[in-house]
């Protein structure tokens, strides 16, 4: 679902170096995170990165599941 996301995100709008920082930033710890979004120019309006604003003004809402990691996963032995 993660990688759907990604591959289609640019067509809901907005640019997609944005939406390339933004998964960036998402698969990324906080303080390169942190770094990936002040670098972009993307204005977070949420602890969690869910809603963010580039600097003209378009909004990206990203889903929870790209947010973090899948709690209901059984792992191989």
């Amino acid at each position: 679902m993660r990688d759907e996301f990604w591959d289609t995100a640019p067509h809901y709008g907005g640019q997609k170096e944005i939406w390339d920082a933004l998964r960036a930033a998402a698969e990324a710890d906080l303080s390169l995170a942190q770094a990936i979004v002040d670098s972009a120019g993307v204005i977070v309006t949420t602890d969690d990165l869910s809603t963010c604003y580039d600097e003209r003004g378009a909004k990206y809402d990203l889903p929870k599941y790209v947010l973090s990691e899948p709690t209901n996963i059984v792992k191989d032995r």
